[in-house]
């Protein structure tokens, strides 16, 4: 029978509160498999003073990184290794880790604690046997030592899933899903913590997918089930997971992104694998999830966010992209730059001030074909452009044509990223002119 003060706790566990660490965030995932690596003093004042980043992830839980952040306000998440999830298997053992590895940094700001990371994936099975019991185990240890607003989850690959295309048929692997991640995401309800995943549209990357791939400009792939149409693989994933989690019957169990990232290096026929493609997918991550727009199947939704990784760790084993994820090297230099220094511009380029003289709009050329013209629509509207005015009921919207709802798209895209020749260019089809578009109650901005 269990015991009371056990049966008790768990109870508890159904009122738990939110941690408060919800909202738009960026984060990074802090390795140390280098051998050339700064001090995690200097790594913790740098982040603290010289950027946007306000919450790292360990894979670990060092006792010199924990000290290192204290009192800089920075949120933490750490990691159980997977080596250690049997021994938290009883309230006992559970207890014992949390009074090695959380218990004495009252400082620093531990919000979260992974129990393993994609434990599902890599296995052994005994190990996924026992991911649950431990993640309840450890919860009830959390809260019997006073620190109960710290949540407990574990950390996914996408080898969870058994299809992720079309997004709507997004589905988990049979046996895990009834098995391990219904109970799992049960749990996750109840204490009100994350899903966390680690989606990363490089591995499904190829140089025709190259902006698909890394927020850039594109057709748009439509879902043939729901009518959604998706401009990045982002996108598609997070929403792969969302159907396969709705199918579960647990579509309001939130969704942290654990890991995601894109290399400057990898072998040597991965020719679209470089610094340019890696800042691309990086400053686009950071603009997409700042932006609060969520996805085609959660519209509005806010995902905490964690880059991997915050250095180019040389240690790293495997393919050679592993040592190449880095945002920065040792001495702090950037490897390129996606906007979360606070030194640096923001990804997301603001409006710049308006053009002396005449005022001027953006227009498709007179030889762009709808063909042509149909993608610009589709890029314009998916940047966070307002395009209301050219949906059924919009001032704009008649006369029905693709050139003249081009035409509003590629302008008001034009206006909001600062009058920039380069920002009318669209593949060749647009030009900037000085006669003003608008009509009738049609207004195109200037």
């Amino acid at each position: 029978m269990m015991a009371p003060q056990l049966l008790l706790v768990l109870l508890l566990l159904l009122v738990t509160c939110a941690s408060g660490i919800r909202g738009l965030s960026i984060g990074v995932n802090y390795g140390t498999m280098g051998d050339n690596l700064p001090s995690p003093a200097a790594v913790a004042n740098f982040l603290k003073t010289n950027t946007i980043i306000d919450r790292v992830k360990l894979f670990d839980a060092n006792p010199d990184i924990l000290r290192a952040f204290a009192n800089t306000g920075i949120a933490v998440t750490i990691t159980v290794p997977n080596g250690d999830i049997p021994g938290l298997m009883t309230v006992e053992g559970a207890k014992g880790w949390v009074e090695r590895n959380v218990m004495g940094f009252e400082g620093t700001r531990i919000v979260r604690v992974l129990v393993g990371n994609e434990v599902l994936h890599w296995g052994p099975q005994e190990l996924r046997d026992d991911l649950v019991g431990a993640m309840r185990m450890l919860k009830v240890a959390l809260v019997q030592t006073g620190l109960g607003h710290i949540q407990v989850t574990t950390a996914h690959s996408l080898g969870i899933l058994l299809r992720s295309q079309p997004p709507s048929t997004g589905r988990f692997r049979p046996g895990w899903d009834t098995g391990v991640l219904a109970p799992m995401l049960q749990f996750l309800r109840e204490t009100k913590s994350p899903f966390v995943v680690n989606p990363y549209p490089y591995f499904g990357s190829t140089a025709k997918l190259l902006n698909y791939c890394t927020f850039g400009r594109y057709r748009g792939w439509p879902d043939r089930y729901t009518g959604k149409v998706y401009y990045n693989m982002f996108d598609s994933l997070m929403d792969a997971v969302y159907s396969a989690m709705k199918a579960l019957g647990y579509p309001d169990v939130d969704i942290v992104v654990g890991e995601t990232g894109w290399p400057t290096v990898a072998e040597s026929w991965q020719t679209w694998v470089n610094v340019g493609s890696a800042k691309a997918y990086n400053g686009g991550l950071v603009r997409h999830v700042n932006s609060g727009r969520g996805t085609p199947l959660m519209p509005g939704r806010k995902f905490e966010t964690y880059i991997f990784g915050l250095f180019t760790e040389d240690q790293k084993p495997g393919p050679i992209a592993e040592r190449n994820f880095g945002l920065f090297r040792p001495d702090f230099r950037p490897v390129y730059d996606t906007g979360i220094l606070r030194s640096s511009p923001r990804p997301h380029p603001q409006p710049g001030p308006k053009p002396v003289g005449r005022k001027q709009w953006c227009v498709p050329k007179p030889g762009a074909t709808e063909a042509q013209l149909q993608p610009n629509i589709n890029y314009a509207c998916s940047q966070g452009i307002d395009c209301t005015p050219i949906q059924a009921g919009g001032a704009c919207f008649q006369p029905v044509s693709t050139r003249g709802h081009a035409q509003y798209a590629m302008n008001a895209y034009y206006q909001a990223k600062g009058h920039q020749s380069f920002n009318c260019d669209f593949a060749g089809t647009g030009v900037i002119t000085n006669k003003d578009p608008s009509y009738g109650s049609c207004r195109y901005a200037a």
